[in-house]
């Protein structure tokens, strides 16, 4: 997979927040070296956060996300602070563009605290520096992070990341522009505590089966994402991956003369998957992979009591983050609440919410059921299920939910070296 084709969830996110005018789409055009935001010396020109996918070096993939002022006023601009609210959970890098002639601001000195609250790593970009007083540049440059000038980019230990770095930056003459640039490389996040896909539980010459049903839900012509990422992973490890329906799963294995090292299937077909492959075999999904890629399958697996705790009338919060043509047995609005009333008993309610949507307030929920994320990076996955937990209520995925209902929870994560909460045995 090129950089061109990584996919949103897997691109670095890198978010430009701050006041109206104070330049923010003129900062992200000049980043950029295009013309991706709308640029006027109006206020509240940009009235919707703006997403551009592409390769930023030194950086590599990323997001360019430019948000509406966090100062606008009246109720639609209150909508769109919400929208812009809405970003910090998915960024991983902030960029606080201050009004270099204005100066801070409380609006300002309120984003600053709110990326340390979020942990969110940040450089504050002083802009119009070339109409700035020189006097007041000069103290601005002498405050300069060491390290997040010249050179920044060879030295990422000169980086305090707890200490956001302070730039002085002209979007009309490029001055700084560089400079930024190598300290968001810097600032960049290192995910070396998130375990990849699939490949650390693979050896060289492996055999890897993915199960994969063709039905109406699935996509014409083309491999859903997690499928694809599964794929490029099992070949990064060295190991050879064959595909099948499950209808052609048993011939499959049969004509193999080997048993496989790894079974993966789609969530849907467990059970039929499982009455199949030998239990010997490790067999698992890829949404259990993903939630585990993402960080937050601990979490999914602590939730499993409390589906067997739900009761007549109690609200289920069934969350995905794409958005996708409902068919008529979709898995989120017909499955998923079939499974969850068949194992539990209960004649439960359930509400839905797909795509960059999902509720702040959850308390009214006794459990939120929520997709493998594939279309969402670690961080806003994360801050859902942290949101979530905050508020009393227990957040399980789609994977997880589907192997309890079918009864081989613990088969599917046995090879993960996780245990099912022995209230749930």
């Amino acid at each position: 997979m090129s950089l061109n084709d990584t996919p949103s969830g897997e691109r670095i996110h890198i978010g430009f927040f701050g006041r109206r005018n104070a330049g923010k789409s003129s900062i992200v055009n000049g980043i950029t070296g295009q013309k991706l935001s709308i640029v006027s010396d109006r206020e509240g020109t940009t009235t919707d956060p703006v997403y551009k996918a592409m390769e930023l070096l030194p950086l590599g993939p990323v997001i360019i996300i430019d948000t509406p002022g966090f100062d606008d006023e009246g109720t639609l601009g209150e909508l769109r602070v919400a929208k812009t609210r809405e970003v910090l959970r998915k960024t991983d890098i902030a960029v606080l563009v201050i009004d270099g002639i204005r100066g801070e601001t409380p609006e300002d000195r309120e984003l600053q605290q709110t990326f340390a609250e979020e942990e969110i790593p940040f450089v504050i970009v002083y802009n119009k520096a070339d109409l700035m007083d020189p006097a007041a540049a000069a103290e601005i440059e002498a405050c300069l992070q060491t390290g997040a000038i010249d050179g920044a980019a060879n030295s990422e230990k000169t980086i305090d990341k707890k200490q956001p770095a302070i730039l002085c930056v002209s979007a009309e003459t490029g001055r700084g522009i560089h400079r930024l640039k190598e300290t968001l490389a810097a600032l960049a996040p290192k995910k070396t505590d998130v375990p990849p896909l699939v490949r650390d539980l693979l050896s060289p010459d492996d055999l890897v089966v993915l199960v994969i049903p063709i039905d109406e839900s699935a996509p014409k012509g083309r491999l859903i994402l997690p499928q694809q990422q599964a794929i490029r992973d099992i070949l990064d490890a060295g190991a050879s991956a064959l595909a099948c329906r499950e209808t052609e799963l048993a011939e499959t294995l049969k004509r193999l003369g080997r048993p496989p090292e790894l079974v993966i299937t789609d969530s849907q077909a467990f059970k039929a998957v499982a009455e199949i492959v030998p239990e010997s075999v490790p067999l698992t999904s890829f949404s259990i992979l993903m939630a585990r890629h993402k960080g937050f399958l601990d979490a999914a697996l602590a939730a499993v009591p409390a589906v067997g705790r739900l009761s007549d009338g109690d609200h289920v919060l069934i969350a995905e983050g794409c958005t996708h043509h409902r068919q008529c047995n979709d898995i989120g609005t017909v499955k998923i609440p079939r499974w969850l009333r068949a194992y539990s008993g209960a004649d439960i309610v359930v509400d839905t919410c797909s795509g960059r949507e999902f509720p702040e307030k959850l308390d009214g929920y006794r459990l939120v059921v929520h997709c493998g994320g594939c279309m969402l990076n670690e961080r806003e996955v994360q801050s859902r299920m942290r949101q979530t937990v905050s508020q009393g209520v227990p957040f399980i995925n789609y994977g997880v939910l589907i192997a309890l209902a079918t009864g081989i929870l613990p088969r599917s994560i046995r090879m993960l070296n996780k245990g099912v909460p022995t209230e749930t045995l």
